[in-house]
């Protein structure tokens, strides 16, 4: 829009418009990481951000936004003589989730090197970026190689690129903003470290805050360009506040208790590495200007560590984020010295940018948990089901502690989204081959578009040295790396796995399965069955810690419907396929192989007679639903949980009607004995 919604006017999200206020106020602090559900004003915020923001002085024309005061001496545009400038507005660069690589570093043209002989290069994102704001929306959904080259330029404030004969440098210094739903799957641990502050934002509870925030949107809606001018007052008083808290923050003082207490809370919540002890130190000196104060207080501390460490704190992926308030609490009191709380809850500045006299924010929710915080869903399955559940029922059983599983992956070659699990053609990895360039020609294979020139030289008329090279002669390089695959987990809820021993055992395989799924970018699924029917527990999803959540809620007893959990299985794979056609599916059987239906065996004549018809009918049921799957093609394997003294076996004959393989609990582990045992004795007999 031409016309951005004005900051001041966001209703509420008092620690969003803070935190972005704190980065405007010292860039140094390092950016921040929005995480929220849909709809709560998060691009919104971003967006107007970059309209308070200063201008900036830039050498004219250049590229790469050099400071006239002290250009880069390896700037590509270069070298420029210290001395006045332009300015210009700053700068907020969205980077798209789909972006390529050459669009966020920048590329060699390709079509003029060959034929111009000319290196000419053009810059990315990276480079517009430069001394303003990079914003990234959905930033948990871009591609791990942009992920690595954003990590890269972050940490050194440079961009380097090395491609096809092409060695350029340019200084790249930005504030990086993203924004993401939790829901769609968390970030890469590198990347979230790389966020100064983040913050947690949900929509209000509170109708007149509701009904204002419905209001303000309709009549900027109605008016954009009216309605900013309603704003423009409190726009600049606002903008007025952080230019002066600029220039307040050299000399702000940030004494040895409030180092101590930085330093004793980063040790209390058990955070790696160092960046959380500076990020606050710069967060609470940023609050004190922000407050127009050149002394750093307890109250700074405090709201710095509730910005900064929910992130970063020692935890399980799927622990709820947030920080215990109660013990950062204590740990700033004992470490505190001469502190002043007289006022427990200190106004930073919200008030500020909110204007126009909203009403207050009533809502618990923040940065620190809140009703964010309890996000798993633990109202949906947290009790045992009791329709259909049979005799036998337990409530839910905690799950054993995860451990390191061995890869599972899909056969053969696909062509999915980039992720860590399975082989794949990609855009990235090592070069396998060469092609025909379909559409636009991305990576150029030197040698493959050499061979294809070289016998037609003589007929374009070419005798001398050099090499005439036209569109039809030009190769795209294949590659292959590695894709995320859809990891459907089809669990066994039923009595006969409800052992509480064992079924802990169980769950704790299947965490430790979702962990794997986590750190290679899948996809993951959830279907259980017990008592007379299967449901689908977590419809597929990039959230990992969704169903790690389901899953730990997820009672037990009853019959086995195996048959029916494969058959919700297949139908859940048929709808994805038509969602997502190159994502391809690992199908993770979680079983002891047994099937009993009461409905089967109620239907047969005489108590046990009856009970062994109804479980024969059921396995052959189970064997045809097993079928589909193997017909289709879909990659399997059946965790068998059988346990005990005497073994039937089904699930290793499951895993054949299957056509997968079939592993124990303890062949599961990737350090398991029994499974190097069993992988040195395949391969032994594939060699005969």
């Amino acid at each position: 829009m031409s016309t951005p919604f004005p900051f001041t006017a966001v209703v509420g999200q008092d620690d969003l418009r803070l935190a972005l206020l704190l980065n405007a106020v010292s860039p140094a602090v390092g950016g921040v990481l929005v995480r929220g559900e849909k709809g709560t004003a998060k691009s919104t915020a971003v967006r107007a951000l970059s309209a308070l923001l200063p201008e900036v002085d830039v050498v004219a024309g250049c590229r790469f936004s050099c400071d006239p005061a002290k250009p880069d001496a390896a700037c590509p545009d270069g070298p420029h003589e210290p001395g006045p400038g332009t300015t210009r507005p700053s700068r907020m660069v969205e980077l798209p989730v789909g972006a390529s690589e050459d669009r966020l570093v920048g590329a060699l043209d390709i079509e003029r090197a060959l034929s111009e002989g000319v290196k000419a290069f053009e810059p990315g994102l990276l480079a517009d970026a430069h001394r303003g704001i990079l914003y990234v929306d959905e930033v948990n959904l871009l591609h791990d190689h942009l992920v690595d080259l954003l990590l890269d330029a972050a940490a050194m404030g440079a961009s380097y690129v090395e491609r096809e004969g092409v060695s350029v440098r340019h200084a790249s210094k930005f504030l990086l903003v993203g924004t993401m739903n939790p829901e769609e799957g968390e970030l890469r641990p590198q990347l979230l470290d790389r966020f100064g502050l983040t913050v947690e934002v949900a929509a209000s509870r509170e109708p007149d805050q509701r009904v204002e925030v419905v209001r303000r949107r309709l009549a900027y809606d109605d008016d954009p360009a009216g309605f900013a001018a309603r704003w423009a007052d409190e726009e600049a008083a606002i903008r007025q506040r952080i230019i002066a808290a600029r220039e307040l923050l050299p000399q702000v003082r940030l004494g040895d208790g409030a180092l101590r207490q930085i330093a004793a809370t980063c040790a209390a919540f058990e955070v790696d590495g160092m960046r959380a002890d500076i990020v606050m130190a710069r967060t609470a000196t940023a609050l004190a200007a922000w407050a127009g104060r050149t002394d750093v207080l307890a109250e700074d501390v405090r709201q710095a560590a509730l910005l900064a460490l929910p992130h970063r704190r020692r935890r399980n992926p799927f622990d709820a984020p947030g920080l215990d308030e109660d013990k950062l609490d204590e740990t700033l009191e004992e470490f505190g010295g001469s502190s002043e709380d007289e006022d427990p809850d200190p106004d930073p500045g919200p008030d500020g940018p909110g204007g126009g006299g909203q009403p207050p924010s009533s809502d618990p929710e923040g940065p620190q948990g809140g009703e964010t915080g309890a996000r798993p869903e633990a109202g949906e399955g947290g009790e045992p089901q009791p329709s259909g559940a049979g005799a036998g029922e337990q409530s839910a059983v905690r799950a054993a502690e995860p451990f390191r599983t061995k890869v599972l992956s899909v056969p053969g070659l696909g062509e999915g989204a980039a992720g860590r699990r399975s082989r794949a053609r990609t855009e990235h990895g090592r070069t396998t081959g060469a092609r025909r360039p379909r559409g636009t020609l991305t990576k150029l294979h030197l040698a493959a578009t050499v061979q294809a020139a070289a016998p037609h030289q003589r007929a374009r008329g070419r005798s001398g040295p050099g090499l005439v090279v036209r569109r039809d002669d030009l190769r795209q390089a294949t590659r292959e790396g590695r894709e995320g695959n859809l990891v459907l987990f089809v669990v066994d809820a039923s009595g006969s796995m409800a052992a509480r021993q064992r079924m802990s055992a169980v769950k704790g395989a299947v965490l430790s399965l979702l962990l794997d799924a986590y750190q290679r970018r899948d996809k993951v699924g959830l279907v259980t069955f017990r008592g007379s029917a299967a449901e689908v527990a977590l419809p597929p999803t990039s959230s990992v810690d969704a169903a790690a959540a389901r899953l730990e809620s997820l009672p037990t007893g009853g019959r086995t419907p195996l048959a029916a959990g494969l058959l919700r299985a297949h139908e859940v794979l048929r709808v994805e396929r038509l969602r997502d056609p190159a994502r391809r599916a690992l199908v993770v059987v979680v079983t002891d192989g047994r099937a009993t239906d009461g409905g089967a065996a109620r239907s047969a004549s005489g108590r046990g007679g009856g009970r062994a018809a109804g479980g024969t009918e059921q396995v052959a049921l189970a064997g045809r639903a097993a079928r589909l799957f193997a017909a289709e093609g879909v990659a399997s394997v059946v965790v068998d949980c059988e346990s005990g003294p005497v073994r039937l076996g089904l699930a290793g004959q499951l895993a054949g009607e299957l056509g997968g393989t079939a592993v124990t609990l303890d062949e599961l582990r990737a350090d398991s004995i029994a499974g190097l045992v069993r992988d040195v004795q395949g391969t032994s007999r594939r060699a005969a």
